[in-house]
């Protein structure tokens, strides 16, 4: 009997060896989904580091709207996804089970509207009639209904097309839209033949409606990858001080910029500009009231409310969460450095 509850004990250690460790092993894996934006991270992904730091197999898919990355989110498609406060907005209201956990950039200037040389646009009360391409559901699509309401001109009046980026570079060559409001690389290559009008800076700081880029996690990851998100989150610290506590560095012809242009898809000699017009929150202030920390009462949360509350006036979204710190974590920020 003790030679075959031996051999049980064998069979049972050798399964466990091969589902609970091999599927152990199995789960040290995470897909990120990133977009296009001129953040300094891609030079960590270019350089592994979170593999490095994390031991972590890194799969990185890039995604053309912020609306793809919140599917990609809600199907289990990727574990974690950068997109504006807009797309997060509707993924909550819609009951995707995330959490926004890292503040990528406050937007500031780095969305701007932009008017095509020669379409008679010189202010937003132009835009009536006029056809402007963005992404639904993006950050550029809450504050391009937000200039307008503000400017009094119904949303109705224009023709707001759906495009990702790259088909709105396509769209802008073509002559097929008068103006666009997007962000670089996309950007700056509108700016060469274009006329700003404003920018999400102009208008946040106008109606008290800003945006921002973040990063999300969906709960079933977070709940199982505790140490994984703390080292995340610091190298995502890290790659925004080396850049914020020595912009020379990052020059047209440095690795730094090379691996963001690689990247996002930006040219290099646009990147050190486009970089200048974002604002990057150091990991204290994230997890301060004034970002992500503070509950109900955190300037995210509020955000996120205001942005749904806009969006389900504007028949976007259907319903609007009473609480959005639901899906708003701090907890890996607050262990940032």
């Amino acid at each position: 009997m003790a030679t075959r509850r031996t051999s049980i004990q064998a069979v049972g250690l050798a399964l466990g060896t091969l589902l609970g460790f091999g599927a152990l092993a199995q789960t040290r894996e995470v897909v990120i989904g990133y977009q296009d934006m001129v953040v300094p991270w891609r030079y960590a992904q270019e350089t592994r580091e979170v593999e490095k730091r994390t031991g972590y197999k890194v799969t990185y898919r890039k995604l053309g709207s912020g609306a793809e990355v919140v599917r990609a989110l809600a199907s289990g498609a990727i574990h974690i996804g950068e997109a504006g406060s807009s797309p997060f907005a509707s993924a909550l209201s819609q009951g995707v089970p995330i959490e926004v956990f890292w503040i990528l950039d406050n937007i500031n200037d780095a969305e701007a509207l932009v008017a095509r040389n020669g379409a008679g646009i010189t202010q937003l009360a132009d835009l009536k009639g006029k056809k402007i391409g963005l992404p639904f559901v993006s950050t550029t699509h809450f504050h391009a209904l937000v200039a307008l309401q503000d400017a009094g001109v119904d949303p109705k009046n224009v023709q707001v097309l759906n495009l990702r980026p790259p088909e709105i570079l396509a769209a802008w060559e073509r002559g097929d839209i008068d103006a666009t409001f997007v962000w670089d690389p996309v950007l700056a290559k509108v700016k060469n033949n274009g006329k700003v009008i404003v920018t999400s800076g102009q208008i946040a700081a106008k109606t008290g409606k800003a945006t921002f880029d973040a990063l999300a996690v969906t709960k079933a990851f977070s709940k199982e990858h505790d140490t994984f998100l703390t080292q995340f989150v610091q190298v995502l610290a890290d790659a925004d001080k080396a850049y914020t506590s020595n912009k020379a560095a990052w020059s047209a012809d440095s690795a730094q910029v090379k691996a963001l242009a690689k990247w996002s898809g930006a040219e290099a000699p646009t990147v050190p500009a486009s970089l200048a017009l974002y604002a990057f929150v150091p990991p204290a202030e994230q997890a301060s009231p004034q970002w992500l920390g503070g509950g109900k009462d955190s300037v995210v949360v509020r955000s996120l409310a205001a942005t749904a509350a806009f969006l389900k006036e504007q028949g976007t979204i259907q319903n609007v969460l009473p609480d959005y710190s639901v899906g708003v974590n701090p907890a890996w920020v607050r262990r940032a450095k």
